[in-house]
């Protein structure tokens, strides 16, 4: 849909049965969204809400975050939301840390933690 505002799904592998979860219950207010994810966490959500469209970029360390980041920079994407597991070591915070800047950079809504994103998701689906 032209003119439909886009949010992309990014999990951490020990945050993607929350991000599941919290498109569950959150799927009316993300079905007015155009969504991008990240691989994995797409695919899950994906599971979790069969009637939801997401649109599945590379996993995360394999450029996903980078592919979202670009989106980000074109202004394709208006919102974040990445469940960060803050107690994880990750191979790839670098491309974790270039993503959260550029949401920064371009001024978008972002979401580190469930529940920032119950309230941006809420807030944006009704204004």
């Amino acid at each position: 849909m032209t003119g439909q505002r886009c949010i992309a799904l990014i999990a951490h592998d020990q945050k993607k049965d929350d991000m599941a979860d919290f498109a569950r219950q959150h799927q009316a207010a993300l079905s007015r969204f155009r969504i991008v994810a990240t691989g994995t966490t797409g695919g899950r959500v994906q599971d979790a809400c069969p009637g939801l469209s997401v649109v599945r970029l590379k996993s995360g360390p394999l450029g996903g975050d980078q592919q979202i980041g670009a989106m980000i920079a074109t202004g394709d994407v208006d919102m974040l939301i990445f469940f960060i597991d803050p107690l994880s070591s990750l191979p790839h915070d670098v491309d974790v840390k270039a993503l959260t800047r550029l949401a920064t950079v371009y001024d978008i809504p972002m979401a580190l933690n469930r529940a920032t994103a119950e309230q941006l998701t809420d807030f944006h689906s009704t204004h």
